[in-house]
């Protein structure tokens, strides 16, 4: 063995002195457990167990604390004000949304993301989001003066409204596809709040379309008539949609209307597959027609179009409709027996997804929307596709009312000259484009052996 490698060796040898000193600290250490040991044994043998302070007085000496870790935040959050209806939104901004598999994104609470906190909610405004708030609590120390609402919440945010038929279909989509996912619950209420401020009412057909598909609707006003005298609610269980059908896709919001359009002809007591009642492969025409706004200028010759190529195609029949002076259910009923439905752009077209899976819609629309409306003179055509429907295009009035836009510089106050225009006739057109549809409705009869569909089943949920 080389000098290098013994000098290697003897740097990690311990002096005698040293080893004396590690033999003395282990022994005193060894003497020192085994006396610890010997005291434990004999307080569990000869002493009495000490009684310990109950849960409640624990949570007594707790509360306060955790009462100060409640933290509210404004519902509407400015900081997302340039991009209000993407991302987290600037309603509840603080939270991530989840995601079950081709659903909408929603938020749960409580849940694992919360730390099994509640949400908490303090909203009377109906002007401002801003002075509306929201926080989480803990169950055992919920806000001071704050109510403890049981059951399922339903809490929707919406940028447009609940009154419009359109705008509410597509707040309710959401919740319609929840209730179908989890074992048909029902919520105990509805918290409605539009851009954070706060909404007590649905627009009758909406708020039909909601009970008919999902069950009773108690919107929640926090109007204290329970004794909260308009404070703080917190809920046992939420579910909060603020995207309305948002990421949702196509194939689930299939699903989603199919299911929506069994439990709405059930509702109004419309059932069974309209085909079986057809003695000979019928086409059902429905004009679905609009006062003011948007309204053909010369009804009489629209109708008069329509029915004259209708007649053209055996077993072809005609309705007219207005859908102002109709119930939810005469819309319904009136969809059930549509095969091709014929309207101007307005909310009366949401009523397409209760047609028959693979019926056509022509659309009309006043001289300006193609150049100014931007993405919204598309949504019926997404939703007629998204509900298995076949939207065979639309017409714009080329010529119109004569509206000039002078010094507006702004695309969308132009285009709210031209939203509300009456809409012309092109007879020619009208004549080919009709012709067309007809032709093809027929074919596609004839192939199914008389019916645009594939025979409903039972409806979920019933």
């Amino acid at each position: 063995m080389n000098a290098g490698h013994e000098q290697n060796l003897k740097f990690f040898n311990l002096p005698f002195s040293s080893k004396r000193s590690s033999i003395f600290l282990f022994v005193i250490t060894f003497l020192l457990f085994l006396l610890l040991l010997f005291r434990v044994k004999s307080f569990d043998l000869f002493s009495l167990p000490s009684i310990s302070s109950p849960p409640e007085a624990e949570l007594n000496g707790t509360r306060p604390i955790l009462n100060q870790l409640v933290t509210f935040f404004p519902l509407k959050d400015l900081k997302f004000a340039d991009r209000p209806t993407s991302g987290r939104t600037w309603f509840m901004s603080s939270f991530n949304d989840s995601f079950d598999g081709g659903d909408s994104q929603y938020l749960y609470f409580p849940s694992m993301t919360s730390n099994g906190r509640f949400l908490c909610i303090s909203a009377r405004d109906v002007s401002n989001g801003t002075r509306n708030s929201y926080a989480l609590a803990w169950p055992e120390a919920l806000p001071d003066g704050a109510a403890l609402l049981p059951g399922l919440t339903f809490v929707s945010d919406t940028f447009y409204d609940y009154d419009n038929l359109w705008h509410g279909l597509g707040a309710l989509l959401p919740f319609a596809s929840w209730h179908q996912r989890k074992q048909c619950v029902v919520p105990a209420r509805w918290v409605l709040f539009h851009r954070g401020e706060l909404r007590t009412t649905m627009g009758k057909w909406v708020r039909t379309l909601a009970e008919a598909t999902i069950g009773e609707v108690r919107i929640e006003d926090f109007g204290g008539s329970d004794g909260r005298g308009g404070g703080v609610a917190c809920f046992e269980k939420a579910v909060v949609f603020r995207h309305n059908e948002g990421a949702m896709r196509k194939q689930r919001r299939r699903e989603v209307y199919a299911g929506m359009r069994c439990r709405a002809r059930a509702h109004c007591g419309v059932v069974g597959d309209r085909w079986e009642e057809d003695s000979m492969v019928t086409i059902r025409l429905t004009l679905l027609l609009r006062l003011g706004s948007r309204a053909f200028k010369n009804e009489s010759a629209v109708i008069g179009i329509f029915e004259r190529e209708c007649a053209r195609v055996e077993g072809c029949r005609v309705q007219v409709a207005w859908g102002n002076n109709m119930t939810f259910c005469d819309q319904v009923k009136l969809m059930r027996e549509t095969d091709v439905l014929v309207s101007p752009h307005g909310a009366q077209l949401a009523n397409l997804f209760l047609m028959e899976e693979k019926s056509s819609i022509m659309e009309f629309y006043p001289k300006g929307w193609s150049e100014l409306a931007g993405a919204g003179q598309y949504v019926y055509r997404w939703m007629a596709d998204a509900a298995g429907m076949q939207h065979k295009g639309s017409w714009q009035d080329p010529e119109g009312d004569q509206v000039e836009c002078g010094d507006v510089v702004d695309q969308h106050k132009c285009f709210g000259l031209f939203k509300d225009g009456k809409i012309g006739v092109d007879e020619k057109y009208f004549t080919q484009w009709s012709a067309t549809v007809l032709k093809e409705a027929k074919e596609m009869k004839l192939i199914g052996n008389g019916q645009l569909h594939i025979p409903s089943t039972s409806c979920l949920c019933m």
